[in-house]
Parts: C-alpha cells; sequence; structure tokens
C-alpha cells in the first residue's frame, strides 16, 4: 500500500506536495513534513482564495 510519502533528502515528507513557505515548521527543504495538510477555504474559486490550514509558524 502507497503510503503517500516519501523521503527526500532524509525527509519523511508528503509525495508531491512542495513548501515555499520558509517560516513554517513542516518546511523540510522545500517538502511538507506534516502528517497531513488542509487546504481551503470549500468556496475558493482561484488560488488566491486558498490557504494552507495545516502552517504553522516556527
Amino acid at each position: 500500500m502507497d503510503s503517500g510519502r516519501e523521503t527526500v533528502n532524509g525527509c519523511d515528507c508528503i509525495a508531491g506536495i512542495n513548501c515555499e513557505v520558509v517560516n513554517c515548521v513542516y518546511n523540510e527543504q522545500m517538502h511538507c513534513s506534516a502528517d497531513e495538510i488542509k487546504v481551503g477555504p470549500s468556496y475558493a474559486n482561484s488560488t488566491s482564495e486558498t490557504v494552507c490550514d495545516t502552517f504553522r509558524a516556527k
């Protein structure tokens, strides 16, 4: 079974999720190391209206 995770330069990260938010605790070498991510809100109509609800500041 695919866990949906990948190892990138020693980081156990969510496969296919790149992160540019350098001050997030889950950003490991530009990849997301959170257990899961939540993006919303559900009524968004464009990328500029979305936010990563998983974000936690360092």
